[in-house]
């Protein structure tokens, strides 16, 4: 299993320190909010390409 510290980044020198997907500047509420208005992984994987798959999807189960 990949480990949290793999997916997650938290730095206040990128946008404030909101936690972040690991290598990107997308914040993890983002993807919570797409899944949330009931827009699938794959429509927010494609509007967010640098976050991968196997990111995401740790997210969502580390959320539940």
């Amino acid at each position: 299993m990949t480990s949290i510290v793999r997916i997650v980044h938290s730095d206040p020198d990128i946008l404030g320190g909101t936690p972040v997907f690991v290598g990107t500047r997308v914040p993890i509420r983002t993807l919570l909010d797409y899944l949330e208005t009931g827009d699938s992984l794959n429509v927010f994987l494609e509007h967010f390409p640098s976050v991968s798959r196997e990111q995401a999807i740790a997210v969502t189960v580390i959320s539940l």
